[in-house]
């Protein structure tokens, strides 16, 4: 196959998990894409699901328009590379940073990529990743998207670093320092990680909160001792941190998890001039959780956050890289594109924290 392929290759058949409408995927036969002169193609070799396709799984997505192959967290290796692509050939390992900004607006002029005004992203205005190809198209090219993998990272790491890199993005307005109380709401892979970048920042303490038994006893297997763990169906969280930090409350606040509940659970238990992080998503209604009044006395700061940059995603592969980090831990078990429903089923059932798709 040559390394310089055109479109004008014939078509050919492969599998993805195609989003058809809310509550039908499935897995099918496509047609599989073909490298443009400035993209190429991928041959996937890792796949992982995130939060917001567990929400689409369960609650469909207005944001997609069907059908649409989705999926974006993931790794692989170029098999067709278009005649006008530079620095880039068969045979590299490559992972694509899915969120790509335009380069042209002012967010991207600034840096901020993944505030483009006309962002296109993989797995939503492009096809996605779970399926055995995903076409790289020339923008992520153009922006730097693409970063080659060195040898000493594996492909569950590779897989893992983009969502790793959403809580680097996250974590970038909180100036964790070392005499802070870190609270982080839901200890799924993502609550994990910003538990660990929060030690990394030296933090006082870091707490990390779940309503589920079994959650926590899973990550008490993968974190570090000095994470305190809270379950916050047996323990109040606001009487928890009055008693234990002398009334005076948390400096950081993450709610690293899909419940509005917890907007309004961050204002009670934050610290004067705390920073929160909305950071998890909600499926449904997203107004009415957080209280003005203690934003206002309290001159609380708080942020949203979405998505990660190219710089963000290096810099995390740099991290790994050196091991400071170990991700590839969380990873539970490994699906075969087929079965793909019941990865989704047992992130569901708690079965699992945390899954890679292999097609």
């Amino acid at each position: 196959m040559s390394s310089r392929a055109g479109p004008a290759c014939e078509p050919r058949a492969m599998r993805a998990y195609v989003y058809a409408a809310p509550g039908k995927l499935r897995v099918a036969e496509t047609a599989r894409p073909v490298a443009g002169l400035r993209g190429a193609l991928m041959q996937v070799s890792v796949s992982s699901i995130c939060g917001t396709d567990i929400r689409t799984h369960r609650f469909g997505n207005a944001s997609l328009r069907p059908p649409r192959i989705i999926g974006h967290e993931a790794c692989g290796t170029l098999v067709e590379v278009g005649a006008e692509v530079k620095g880039f050939h068969e045979g590299d390992r490559v992972l694509v940073v899915p969120a790509i900004g335009c380069g042209a607006c002012p967010s991207c002029r600034r840096g901020w990529t993944n505030m483009c005004s006309d962002l296109r992203t993989i797995g939503f205005e492009y096809d996605g990743t779970f399926a055995d190809y995903v076409e790289i198209p020339e923008r992520a090219f153009d922006m730097g998207n693409v970063l080659r993998l060195e040898k000493g990272i594996s492909d569950a790491e590779a897989a893992l670093t983009e969502p790793t890199a959403c809580c680097l993005n996250g974590q970038s307005f909180l100036r964790i320092e070392p005499e802070d109380v870190v609270f982080v709401f839901g200890a799924g892979f993502i609550g994990c990680i910003h538990a660990e970048l929060a030690l990394q920042r030296r933090a006082a303490r870091v707490i990390l909160s779940d309503v589920s038994t079994r959650r926590l006893r899973q990550v008490s297997k993968l974190l570090s001792s000095d994470v305190e763990l809270l379950n916050s169906s047996e323990t109040d969280a606001a009487q928890f941190i009055k008693e234990t930090t002398s009334g005076l409350g948390a400096d950081v606040i993450i709610t690293a998890c899909a419940a509005g509940e917890t907007h309004a659970a961050a204002m009670e238990i934050s610290a004067r001039r705390a920073r929160i992080s909305l950071f998890g998503g909600l499926p449904e209604k997203s107004t009415g959780f957080l209280d003005s009044n203690a934003i206002h006395y309290k001159e609380l700061a708080v942020y949203g956050s979405h998505a990660s940059t190219a710089a963000e995603n290096r810099r995390i592969l740099e991290i790994i890289a050196t091991r400071q980090l170990d991700i590839a831990k969380y990873a539970s078990r490994t699906y075969p594109l087929e079965s793909i429903d019941s990865a989704f089923e047992d992130l569901k059932n708690e079965d699992v924290l945390k899954v890679l798709v292999v097609p």
